[in-house]
């Protein structure tokens, strides 16, 4: 007599581990996901620009710009020429105070739009250092909160081999049960034969002392 192994053994081994978890109230961690939205650094610096920020930023990007150098140095230059050569009149004779006046002015009014400029540009790099920091926390956060899950997984795996050694344990024990019953009963149908056998002799010689 021989076993054939069944489905219903996968069936209660599935059962068994769902019953597991259920008795051990054993559940996986949620993931806490900080609220933390994403933040565009150039929309909220161009909404916190004022008038004045505005025209500064314009006045420095003009004054450090190629063609604010070109313009100037063809101005320079044909005025110092037209003031050599006197074609039209020496209206700024060497050595071109009113040139060196013009220019004074102009370095006095540039260089506080440019400090204004960059005040604010600094002012956004604030903003972007503080959003970087906060993206890295949150970062930090979803990693240690991902590296706890993982944790927890590897425990509740553990356990679960565990409990499916256990039952693969209990299954040898039965099967081994089942073949020694499986034996003995087979034992009794060799018995039971060689007993009809011997009936049916003493059956039939004692038909034929008859």
């Amino acid at each position: 007599m021989e076993i054939t192994p069944s489905k219903t053994t996968s069936s209660s081994s599935i059962e068994g581990i769902k019953h597991f978890l259920e008795t051990n109230h054993i559940h996986f961690p949620r993931l806490s996901h900080e609220g933390h939205a994403p933040v565009n650094v150039n929309e909220v610096a161009d909404s916190q620009l004022t008038l004045g920020a505005r025209i500064a930023d314009k006045v420095a990007a003009g004054v450090g710009s190629w063609p604010f150098i070109i313009i100037q140095s063809i101005i320079l230059a044909a005025w110092i020429t037209l003031n050599c050569i006197g074609w039209i009149a020496h209206w700024d004779s060497y050595p071109f105070i009113l040139l060196n006046l013009a220019l004074s002015f102009q370095a006095a009014y540039s260089a506080p739009f440019v400090m204004m400029s960059q005040n604010r540009q600094a002012a956004k790099d604030r903003i972007t250092a503080e959003n970087d920091y906060k993206t890295d926390v949150k970062g930090e956060q979803e990693l240690c909160h991902v590296l706890e899950h993982l944790d927890h997984q590897d425990e509740l795996t553990l356990q679960i081999v565990q409990r499916l050694e256990l039952q693969g344990q209990r299954i040898d024990q039965q099967e081994q049960l089942i073949l020694a019953l499986v034996q003995k009963i087979d034992s009794q149908q060799q018995a039971m034969k060689q007993q009809h056998l011997e009936i049916l002799g003493k059956f039939s010689a004692s038909q034929q002392n008859s």
